[in-house]
């Protein structure tokens, strides 16, 4: 409950179209469940990989970001990271961050504080919407599918342990450097705004016609 997880990567080479290979943290209960997400959508040989991000709060989901990655993430590994603390979630790849969501308490943003979560990793078949919106199906041909996993860290409160551990203000991951973030990871994460994002639901008026959730009005 709050810390960091991080693990190296090596996604799905060549054509792994329909496919979703998830790294993510998620609490037990699938009716109320918390759950922070990394989901990397499977391509066409030769079309970006892109990584969708979703935060489910109480069972509340709906918060998805994409990003086309600057990268082949199947010809190496990658190091994909979340930060979870008191103060917001953070999604990082090689340390560049491509997400924040803020627990922004004076606007009534929704935010997991509640439940502790277990680490979990999936390669699964999400061709009816993974690809294209669904246009592009698993070529089975092409199967079996590998990722690849190496360096798997975590650091944070086992559930159960002390009571105090979550609010423990000595957790380094509850530190003043990681209430926010610094002005070199600040410009990274404007750049990926700017040239990577290809779907933020923030900005998804047919789906908000009468404004966005309040976390989206939530800054840096």
């Amino acid at each position: 409950m709050f810390g960091r997880i991080s693990m190296k990567i090596k996604l799905v080479a060549g054509d792994s179209a329909g496919t979703v290979t998830a790294f993510y943290m998620s609490s037990e209960e699938e009716s109320i469940r918390d759950e922070l997400d990394f989901e990397f959508l499977g391509n066409r040989s030769g079309q970006p990989y892109t990584v969708q991000t979703n935060i489910y709060v109480h069972g509340k989901g709906g918060r998805e970001q994409r990003v086309n990655l600057w990268f082949d993430p199947s010809a190496k590994f990658h190091t994909y990271t979340i930060l979870w603390n008191h103060y917001h979630i953070v999604f990082y790849v090689d340390e560049i961050p491509i997400r924040v969501y803020k627990n922004d308490v004076a606007r009534g943003v929704a935010y997991p504080r509640m439940q502790g979560m277990g680490v979990y990793s999936t390669l699964w078949d999400a061709d009816n919407w993974a690809t294209r919106g669904g246009l592009e199906k698993i070529d089975w041909r092409k199967a079996p599918f590998y990722a690849y996993y190496k360096d798997f860290d975590i650091e944070g409160c086992q559930i159960p342990g002390p009571t105090n551990c979550a609010s423990n203000a000595s957790n380094w991951w509850e530190g003043a450097a990681y209430q926010g973030l610094n002005p070199m990871e600040a410009r990274f994460y404007r750049w990926v705004r700017i040239n990577h994002i290809v779907y933020d639901y923030c900005q998804d008026k047919p789906r908000f016609p009468l404004g966005p959730p309040p976390e989206c009005f939530s800054s840096l």
